[in-house]
């Protein structure tokens, strides 16, 4: 009689497990509360699916943040390589853009969800939608599954239903409740890759203005704790952008002191070349206001707040500028602060950091060490990664081990 296997998550790591399931001949069934599979994939790479990243494997431990020795089995198992050829054999094209990253050649999320449907069906794996897990119990050997409609029984179990971030798209954190009423502990969850809320009263000045190819760095008591070259966003609370997210990972170990973020706004120049640059602008302008003068320099919307910071009057005529007035606007300008406040919540978050404690799970096999015949793989564990694709290839990754194990 064939084992039934249940799982539970129908993101990219169960849709991986399900498959490598099915395919050694066991009995599938995926189950999710959502209406179609891989919810949260549409809306990954802003709406365009970051599928993985094209790095040798070897790089990507250094983008996991947490618990990366965890994931050795996991990565060299089944690699991006790996990823990406089976999309492929299931129709999809992918192309490979800057930072590495793997998006589909269409830009279309909805095209790789395409190829794991005929990934799916092709294995035979019954899929269960709409369909919301209520608890799980142990009974002769067996795990129900309630549901709303019905219950399930199944001989072995994965739980893949993500963290909590993003819970429209049914990530709730549903699959913690299910792991620790099976004895498992959770290590805090806090949100990773989120955005960041200053403490500056400016705030809403800069709503909507982006930056690109700025240096952001982030001090506390005088120690660099991070910088990252690339591009930010000034949102209503404070900031975003890719620079801003990979930040947000470096930064949880000092919330109880105080930090202290700043914008280089012209990482290409040092010193002496940046004030030959404002020298030769101030003469090109050397009758006019300063607030008028630097828009060959510096985004039209940030520069009232140059101003201001640098201390210097906005009607002032540029031939007027002390020497130490100028060089005030310099230090603004490679220095640009902020006050850091705090993160945006949980729910806003691309990753949830914490989860099941990886020292109850086996690295080689995703299986329970407290309950045989139970798995996990994914975002449920306690491992994370920045942006770029990384925590994709972890759920890929892990799925595929607890699939070809369970």
């Amino acid at each position: 009689m064939e084992e039934k296997i249940g799982i539970i998550g129908a993101g990219p790591s169960g849709i991986i497990a399900a498959g490598m399931a099915a395919s050694r001949g066991k009995d599938v069934t995926l189950i999710d509360k959502n209406e179609r599979i891989g919810k949260k994939l549409f809306i990954t790479g802003k709406g365009r699916c970051n599928i993985t990243n094209n790095a040798p494997i070897e790089d990507f431990f250094d983008n996991v943040m947490k618990n990366k020795k965890f994931l050795y089995s996991s990565f060299y198992s089944f690699n991006n390589r790996d990823i990406v050829e089976l999309l492929e054999d299931y129709g999809l094209r992918v192309k490979v853009e800057r930072g590495n990253r793997v998006f589909p050649a269409s830009n279309k999320s909805s095209d790789v969800i395409a190829a794991f449907h005929k990934f799916l069906s092709d294995k035979n794996v019954s899929i269960a939608l709409n369909t919301k897990v209520e608890n799980i119990r142990l009974a002769g050997g067996k795990f129900i599954v309630n549901t709303l409609d019905r219950d399930y029984t199944f001989d072995k179990l994965l739980i893949c239903t993500g963290g909590r971030s993003y819970p429209a798209t049914g990530s709730t954190g549903d699959g913690y409740r299910f792991a620790e009423s099976l004895g498992h502990t959770i290590t805090p969850l806090r949100p990773s890759l989120v955005p960041i809320v200053l403490n500056n009263h400016w705030v809403g000045q800069l709503q909507g203005l982006s930056l690109r190819n700025v240096k952001l760095s982030a001090f506390s008591t005088g120690k660099l704790l991070y910088e990252e070259f690339g591009e930010m966003l000034f949102t209503h609370y404070g900031i975003s952008g890719p620079i801003v997210l990979s930040m947000s990972n470096y930064l949880h170990n000092y919330l109880e002191k105080q930090i202290s973020l700043f914008i280089d706004l012209k990482p290409a120049l040092d010193n002496d070349r940046l004030d030959k640059r404002i020298l030769r602008d101030f003469e090109q302008n050397n009758n006019r206001q300063i607030k008028n003068s630097l828009d060959d320099l510096l985004p039209q919307k940030i520069i009232p707040l140059v101003i201001e910071l640098s201390k210097i009057s906005p009607d002032k005529v540029i031939n007027q500028i002390t020497k130490d007035e100028r060089l005030g606007l310099l230090k603004v300008i490679k220095n640009f602060p902020m006050s850091f406040k705090s993160f945006r919540p949980i729910e806003e978050a691309i990753i949830t950091s914490g989860g099941v404690s990886i020292d109850e799970v086996n690295p080689s096999t995703m299986e329970s060490r407290i309950i045989p015949g139970l798995f996990f793989s994914g975002e449920i564990i306690d491992v994370d990664a920045l942006t770029g694709g990384f925590n994709l290839q972890i759920a890929y990754s892990t799925g595929y081990l607890a699939g070809t194990n369970i």
